[in-house]
């Protein structure tokens, strides 16, 4: 495919995943995710994917009224594209998680292109029972290893045929080389058009592990699936993260960070919000060569149909 001249960042502010116990500056309520998601604006994120959660205690939440308290602050604040969620939740069905971005028509969301198993609960034998803020917290990451992440081809065409109308860009979000070819697949029925945005997801327990083989191995299927009638940015959960985002920028890819994928800014440091790590990422981007995009340029390199035709 041709070269891309600037880098974009996503930074993914919050998740799904990780919990108020594992990190104090995971934001969750209304306000720390509005002021965090407008501060890695600040910091060089053109495009904010954004999950929401509840106020009170920190659980995931797929309720657009979770959603409708932070969009237009981040919207009035910056120029940053939002790219809404529509995996915030494990267990709910296809319509429940699509509600947002049907309900506020953002430029951008993210689509999940196949079934897998998705678990986190390694992450519970860190804690004592007695560690956890908040009564929920240990069985849902405890008993992620029994969830199945339900992502048909009925669900995709469901989602995709829903939100048609308000001319969403998606993120397809690939965490193994078989959902490259799902895909495809749907590209060659009609459910989506060039240019397509993927996004390489490696380090997830269940999909295609964090190696730099497995990145170059999904990027050559890609090109050989789409040719030029893509873009894609790299995603490393966990330790991954510095070092997968910095070798997709020097493969002119375009990157992700956030608290969503990891809590981490160096080994065995929490970082202090998603700003930081974008400005690490960031400063490692441009001490290499590369210009990070901004939100306007992002947009022109992915086709998006501005941040005037969004609903909030």
């Amino acid at each position: 495919m041709a070269r891309q001249k600037k880098t974009i960042i996503t930074c993914a502010v919050t998740g799904a995943i990780h919990t108020p116990t594992m990190s104090d500056a995971l934001p969750y309520s209304y306000d720390d995710i509005a002021r965090q998601a407008i501060d890695a604006a600040e910091a060089g994120a053109s495009i904010l994917h954004l999950h929401a959660r509840n106020p009170e205690n920190g659980s995931p939440s797929v309720d657009p009224n979770d959603f409708a308290p932070f969009l237009p602050r981040i919207k009035q604040a910056t120029d940053a594209v939002v790219n809404l969620s529509t995996g915030g939740s494990l267990t709910l069905s296809i319509q429940d998680r699509i509600n947002p971005a049907k309900t506020f028509s953002p430029e951008m969301c993210s689509m999940n292109m196949g079934s897998m198993n998705f678990s986190f609960h390694p992450l519970a034998n860190r804690y004592g029972d007695d560690d956890w803020k908040f009564d929920w917290e240990k069985d849902y990451v405890a008993n992620s290893d029994q969830n199945i992440f339900r992502n048909t081809f009925r669900d995709i065409r469901e989602a995709a045929e829903t939100l048609a109308p308000h001319d969403i860009k998606f993120e397809h979000e690939c965490y193994d080389v078989g959902h490259l070819y799902n895909l495809k697949f749907c590209m060659d029925i009609g459910l989506f058009k060039a240019p397509i945005f993927i996004q390489f997801i490696f380090g997830i327990l269940g999909g295609i592990g964090p190696e730099v083989d497995n990145l170059i191995f999904m990027k050559r299927t890609a090109d050989r699936l789409f040719g030029d009638d893509y873009r894609w940015s790299v995603l490393g959960a966990g330790g991954a993260q510095m070092s997968l985002a910095t070798t997709a920028s020097q493969m002119d890819g375009n990157i992700r960070v956030g608290l969503e994928d990891s809590l981490f800014i160096s080994r065995g440091e929490l970082a202090e919000s998603n700003a930081q790590q974008v400005s690490k990422i960031r400063r490692i981007v441009e001490d290499l060569g590369s210009q990070v995009a901004s939100p306007d340029e992002a947009r022109e390199i992915l086709d998006l149909k501005g941040g005037d035709r969004v609903a909030f």
